[in-house]
């Protein structure tokens, strides 16, 4: 019989939004991946790893180069003295990173603090993995947690709290005050955190993003998760940084090998030269995505939209009550995609209870002409629905 965690479940809203894209030839400003192709160095390398490398099984942890090159890339870029050999292993994708920790580390009745709006992988896997999430609701515009709402949602069954930081879909890099919170929260309650921080090279302007796993008290309490994909640009790669100390390396390692066991060992040098060779990319990739967040966030605020500030990822907000849009945000992308060739994503989706009903998520990671013509679009959408012209969610 199938397991009804997943055989339940839905088709995820970004699946559903970017098959409707393509099904109707429309501009996808739904899901976050990127129009240019990432760096030509490292594909190059990536090809030539396939050419005249090795492409047996690579170790179960990951290449030692791979390794050695993530700790390096986070001593100097966060500071983090991380052992290569026994707190480093090597995933396919951050989403078998996060998987490997909720099944390594969660046991049947833990409570896990999760923070909604959420990436949609996360609830299945605590569950299979015999967990309890407690939902914490977050609200626009500043999606911040207070004292008191740690205060309610943490209890002495909890075990674990997840964080992404930067945060999708919000765009929001966490401040420093928020993260010595939460660690204050987690060492009270001798509480583990899962930190999903995946968009930590996409930060702009003067936000910053700091681990967790720096502060005081957490390093032997936290798990940080990181993508080459997001770093390079590179989102079909799925190359994922494990990272903990040795007592929790130890498990997660084991879970991992028996989900993917070891990760292309191609892709995986490249990631290694990369990391220790693009030091000019991590310096423009940022700044580029920036101008291509400004250029959406003008052009939509021109036709009327009122646009929430993103400090990170490839994302933006859009709040369509304080637009004019009297339609919840699941009927309005439903009705853009449709009638004005524009797919975007539905906020209220990626909540599974009380949900924010009027929030659209956009992606601009993306050339002008594309953003340009999902401004058009939405102002097209924006304006049909004003007239009456809506689609039933």
């Amino acid at each position: 019989m199938a397991n009804p965690i997943f055989s339940n479940l839905p088709t995820t809203i970004f699946e559903e939004m970017s098959g409707l894209a393509r099904e109707l030839s429309a501009v996808n400003l739904g899901q976050g991946f990127p129009d240019d192709p990432g760096p030509e160095a490292i594909r190059a390398k990536a090809a030539d790893a396939v050419l005249n490398g090795y492409n047996q099984y690579p170790p179960m942890a990951g290449l030692p180069e791979l390794r050695q090159a993530v700790a390096g890339h986070y001593a100097r870029t966060q500071a983090l003295d991380l052992d290569w050999a026994s707190e480093i292993t090597i995933t396919s994708g951050a989403t078998e990173a996060l998987a490997a920790a909720f099944l390594a580390l969660i046991e049947p009745g833990d409570e896990v603090i999760v923070f909604q709006p959420l990436y949609d992988s996360y609830l299945p896997i605590i569950r299979l993995a015999g967990g309890i999430a407690r939902l914490v609701s977050l609200q626009p515009p500043d999606w911040r947690f207070t004292r008191e709402i740690l205060a309610a949602a943490f209890t002495p069954k909890t075990r674990f709290v997840v964080l992404n930081n930067p945060t999708n879909p919000t765009g929001v890099v966490m401040p420093e005050a928020d993260l010595a919170l939460l660690a204050e929260f987690c060492i009270a309650h001798d509480v583990i955190a899962i930190c999903d921080e995946v968009w930590e090279q996409v930060v702009f302007g003067d936000a910053r993003h700091r681990p967790l796993m720096a502060l005081p008290g957490m390093r032997e309490r936290t798990v940080k998760v990181g993508s080459a994909g997001k770093m390079f640009g590179l989102t079909g790669w799925k190359v994922g940084f494990l990272m903990a100390a040795p007592a929790l390396t130890h498990s997660l390692a084991r879970a991992h090998q028996f989900l993917t066991f070891t990760t292309p060992p191609n892709l995986q040098a490249a990631v290694a030269w990369g990391l220790e060779n693009a030091e000019a990319w991590f310096r423009d990739m940022p700044t580029a995505l920036e101008r291509s967040r400004d250029r959406l966030t003008e052009g939509l605020r021109r036709e009327g939209f009122a646009v929430l500030p993103s400090q990170g990822t490839y994302f933006l907000n859009v709040d369509l009550a304080a637009s004019g849009v009297e339609m919840a945000d699941r009927a309005f992308c439903l009705h853009a995609v449709k009638q004005a060739g524009v797919a975007a994503i539905p906020v209220s989706a990626l909540y599974e209870d009380e949900p924010v009903p009027s929030i659209m998520r956009l992606c601009f990671s993306k050339r002008d002409a594309t953003l340009d013509a999902g401004i058009a679009r939405l102002a097209k959408a924006r304006e049909l629905a004003r007239t009456g012209k809506k689609v039933t969610a």
